[in-house]
This record gives C-alpha cells, structure tokens and sequence, in this order.
C-alpha cells in the first residue's frame, strides 16, 4: 500500500531539506576543531531537539514533573532545568523557552527526545496539554564574544539585558545565557536563511565543538542517552544556575534530591578535566584511578581544545585529592583537574549544608 503525502507536508519537508543543505554547507562540520577558540563567533547546535509541551494545563503539568520552579519564570522567559525519575535521577537535562501563556519549549539533547517524550505522556493523559516535537519548527544557534551584539542588531535580533532573560523581534527569539557576550538564538525554521546570511556577515561560522568547549569551561554538562538516570541534578552542580528548586512543592524525584541537599549525603559531583591527544571521550566512558583501577566515575561531555581535550566528569569527591586519573581503564590517559568558575561558591555551598 503506497502512502501519498499531502502537498502541505511535501513543501514542509522540502522547505526543511533545503534549509539543513543550507546549514550544512555554512557550517564546519563537529568534527573539525579549532586550534584555538574564535573570539567571536556562531555555532548551530544540531546535537539539539525541541519537545514542545502546550494547553492550558502546561504549566501546572510541567511544575509537577521539572525540577525548575516555573512560577518563577516570566511570559516569554527562560531557564535551565531537568526532569528526573521517581528515584531522583536525571532522565534529560534542558534549555527552557517559555515563548507564549500556555506554550513551553525545552531543547534537549537529541538522544534523549523521543524516550522523554514517551515518559512525560505517560502522566500528560490527566491534564489538557499536549506533548510534541517541535524540532522541525525551530533551528537554533550558539553566538558568542564582543561582536554578538552588533550582528544580533545586523539581523533584526534583540539582545537581553540578563542571563535567561528573553527577547523576541519578528525575525526571532534570543535568550541571554550564562557566560560572557553568549546568547542563544531561536529561529523559526521557515523564515531563517536570510537571518542566518545577516548574521554569519558580522561573525564566523563556527563548530559545535566551539560552542561545547565554553559550556564545559562554564561547567553546564548535559545529559545524553549514555548518561541518563546517572546522576542525581547535584552532581552535575545544577543547583548553581537556578534549574533546581528546593522551595517548589511536589515533582517526580523531588524527595530524593531534597534529601541530597539537606541532609549533605552528596558523595559525587561534576569536575572539569584535562587530557592531552585529540581523541575526545564519549558520554559515560570511565574514569579510573590508574594506581588501582578503581572506577571513580564517568564522562558527562568532552570536546577538543587545541592540542587536547576538555571533559565534564561526575566523580567521587575524594578524587580531588589523588596525583592522577586516567581515562577508560587504567592504562588509558591520564588526566588533570582543571578549575571550574564556580568551585568556590560550590565549596561554600556544602560548607553550609553541612553545618
């Protein structure tokens, strides 16, 4: 039986076709890498799905389910946050859009859509509300450095005065992120070719490893499918950018990450490593005490930095304190901790719960 497509859906795909061709051929491919980071420059975050929750009982629907406290969020507004199992464990990490009344966007790692899509409908059947994928819809870029802002006005864009903050013109949505000069842009997939040619006039394509590089050195893992239901929101120190609340009422798992925070049991959290070569590590290989061949942990994310490699890793605590650490066993390479920006606030924070 042959499937005819209506001539609405075959203009769309093709519109959708020609727009990646176009991103494609503007854009390095992942696997090239810079010998140093541009100083300014646009990454397309292709590694990236959009899950659409909309209706009027999004919000209500959402703040049962999200570790964020979206009463606190505004209309259009933004944040971090994730979505946890009943065990407390971290099922998909996320960029929040709230860009309408009743219409919220979470952009999340590919390989994590379509499971955590089918775990939230699971409980969406009890509320008006409706779940999707909302992928096609959107195409989404990384900018970052002294000239963002001048080609965001080039373009039509609007800049945010604050991180998560969100602004809206008739050629998009931009949303101020953590990190200096570093926005997000939401583009609407059938109107973005122009505005991606106005912006890549004023600054350079650049690669998604580009664009990963700054979100380790920033300390913002994400969850893929090799890491999900790994890590509890504390250990990949997402309490410190405001994408867990511990004020909020009920959501799923919320027991056992308020436990975690109150009662100071938190024996892991993420570091940042160094490794040099230029192989970079998939999600979740381990890490290993090479004196013993202990596993101490394992990799969140990781991209090329020159001649070596930086790596989001959630860890024993107490690796901190040995000489070395290597990479997938103990013969594998070794690795150096390297400083994270907020490590003084995150010791602070524990001083604190502990006492």
């Amino acid at each position: 039986m042959t499937t005819h497509l209506a001539p609405d859906n075959l203009s769309l795909m093709s519109e959708i076709s020609q727009l990646n061709h176009l991103l494609t051929e503007r854009f390095p491919e992942t696997e090239q890498h810079s010998a140093a980071l541009p100083a300014s420059g646009m990454s397309w975050l292709s590694h990236e799905r959009v899950l659409s929750v909309t209706g009027a009982d999004a919000k209500r629907f959402l703040q049962g389910q999200l570790t964020c406290d979206l009463d606190l969020l505004t209309n259009p507004g933004s944040t971090l946050g994730a979505r946890c199992n009943p065990k407390g464990r971290v099922q998909s990490s996320f960029r929040m859009l709230r860009n309408s009344e009743d219409s919220y966007l979470l952009a999340l790692h590919e390989d994590v859509l379509d499971t955590q899509r089918a775990d939230l409908g699971k409980y969406a059947v009890f509320f008006k509300t409706t779940i999707g994928d909302a992928s096609d819809d959107w195409v989404r870029f990384g900018l970052w450095g002294p000239d963002a802002a001048g080609a965001l006005e080039h373009a039509g864009l609007a800049l945010a005065d604050s991180v998560d903050q969100v602004a809206i013109t008739s050629q998009g949505t931009t949303i101020r992120v953590p990190g200096a000069d570093r926005v997000e842009i939401w583009l609407p997939a059938d109107n973005a070719s122009h505005t991606v040619d106005l912006l890549l006039s004023r600054v350079p394509a650049g690669t998604l490893n580009d664009w990963q590089l700054q979100q380790i050195r920033l300390g913002l893992g994400q969850i893929s499918a090799a890491t999900r239901e790994s890590f509890i929101p504390q250990m990949l120190n997402l309490q410190l950018f405001s994408a867990v609340s511990f004020r909020k009422g009920c959501y799923t798992g919320q027991e056992i990450v308020a436990r975690m925070q109150y009662l100071g049991k938190l024996k892991r959290r993420m570091f940042r490593l160094l490794m040099a070569g230029d192989a970079a590590l998939p999600a979740g290989t381990p890490i290993v005490n090479p004196a013993t061949g202990q596993t101490l942990g394992e990799v969140v994310m990781s991209a090329h930095a020159g001649a070596g490699v930086e790596i989001l890793a959630v860890l024993q605590k107490d690796a901190a304190q040995l000489e070395a650490l290597s990479a997938k066993d103990a013969e594998g390479p070794l690795l150096t901790l390297a400083d994270l920006p907020y490590d003084k606030q995150l010791a602070d924070s524990e001083v604190g719960t502990a006492n």
